[in-house]
């Protein structure tokens, strides 16, 4: 069965982000959906994968999984935009990175999935780009498709993530609210050993620094209960589960072992986007600042994680797409930020990773997957008392 988050997302705020309970996080405002579509042009779609239950069945299910979709700009192998990628640990994929690190382009839309469902998305990324061009027309496409593992919830081997499942999340694909949580992509996460999944946040800058907006996806599953800290407050251990009497609070087993998972494994995709007009180089350095807001909630790189960076700028121009034989200019006009001027940039991109993660968390619920595995969604309730104290 598949789930349509299109009412979600293009309906109302959903009223569960850190900011809408009264958890500032950092001092900068966001964007008015406190979103990665606060960028102008941004789409994102989801594709939600959800069916069965009990036990795990190869090839049937249970099924927690799905695809996301961000759109960074439309047709980007015509009108590509700047970036650069940022790898904390590498115990992941994003696939196409050569290439955007080699030119300095994305020229793809960026497709989220679980980590046996890569190769299916970008496929299907290739051959969506080609219904978009003359018929007859060669071409080559290096698409960025990144990935999380979800198999502690869902039929991971089963290879439920079809083709059909991307060119529903693209047609789906919207500006304005972002649906979070278990949704798309995010379905079957875990983040800090509560329910994770999508998140999504925006920071704006100062009008005398140029009033750029920042926007900040997530796709979280990663880090530590025993870690997990909200505005300096130790926040995971001190959150009772229902199954911690079976578990004395740590991290519950996984299904891929007979033994306990080690803590911290897992891993996070952040997807960076802003209408700054940043050079390549200058997209690396946000892209790497968006790992200090991993940080500040307690995450750290571990060996087991893949924590992966992305971040593209859309504000520099028309930059040539590349490959026109006998049409591309020999030079173009660039906008670019003054080096000395792209810290406010810096602290807008820590604070919408920390809110996005924990958006993440915030919207999702508690979620029964594969041989009646449970993941927790990270009680409200609690977390303000705690953070009251």
């Amino acid at each position: 069965m598949t789930h349509s988050s299109e009412e979600q997302f293009a309906g109302t705020p959903s009223g569960r982000k850190a900011r809408d309970l009264g958890i500032d996080i950092g001092t900068l405002p966001s964007g008015p959906r406190n979103a990665i579509t606060d960028v102008a042009g941004v789409r994102v779609g989801h594709t939600t994968l959800i069916s069965g239950d009990g036990e795990l069945v190869r090839g049937e299910g249970p099924v927690r999984t799905g695809v996301t979709v961000v759109i960074p700009t439309e047709e980007p192998w015509k009108r590509p935009v700047f970036a650069a990628p940022h790898r904390l640990n590498g115990n992941g994929e994003m696939t196409g990175l050569e290439w955007v690190r080699e030119s300095g382009l994305l020229t793809s839309y960026i497709g989220l999935t679980n980590t046996h469902s890569v190769g299916v998305v970008r496929d299907a990324l290739v051959a969506h780009e080609g219904t978009t061009r003359p018929a007859g027309e060669d071409y080559w496409s290096l698409p960025v498709v990144a990935e999380t593992w979800d198999g502690a919830l869902n039929d991971l081997n089963g290879f439920h993530v079809r083709p059909e499942h991307v060119e529903a999340a693209i047609a789906s694909a919207h500006g304005g609210h972002v649906a979070e949580g278990s949704v798309g992509s995010g379905t079957g996460m875990i983040a800090h050993g509560f329910k994770g999944g999508i998140g999504t946040a925006s920071r704006v800058i100062a009008d005398v620094d140029g009033g750029f907006t920042v926007g900040v996806l997530v796709q979280a599953n990663h880090g530590r209960r025993d870690r997990f800290t909200v505005n300096g407050t130790l926040i995971g251990p001190r959150i009772t589960l229902p199954s911690d009497a079976e578990t004395g609070g740590a991290e519950v087993p996984d299904a891929r072992f007979t033994t306990q998972l080690p803590e911290g494994s897992g891993s996070i995709i952040v997807i960076v986007a802003t209408d700054a007009p940043l050079l390549p180089h200058q997209c690396a350095r946000l892209a790497q600042r968006a790992t200090f807001g991993i940080g500040r909630l307690g995450g750290a790189g571990e060996n087991g994680s893949g924590d992966l960076t992305l971040c593209f700028a859309t504000g520099s121009g028309d930059i040539p797409a590349g490959f026109s034989e006998g049409k591309a200019p020999v030079s173009f006009p660039v906008t670019a930020l003054s080096n000395d001027r792209i810290d406010p940039l810096f602290y807008a991109a820590i604070e919408a990773t920390e809110e996005a993660i924990m958006n993440a968390m915030l919207a999702s619920d508690t979620m029964v997957g594969i041989n009646d595995a449970t993941r927790y969604g990270l009680p409200h309730d609690q977390l303000l008392h705690l953070l009251s104290q």
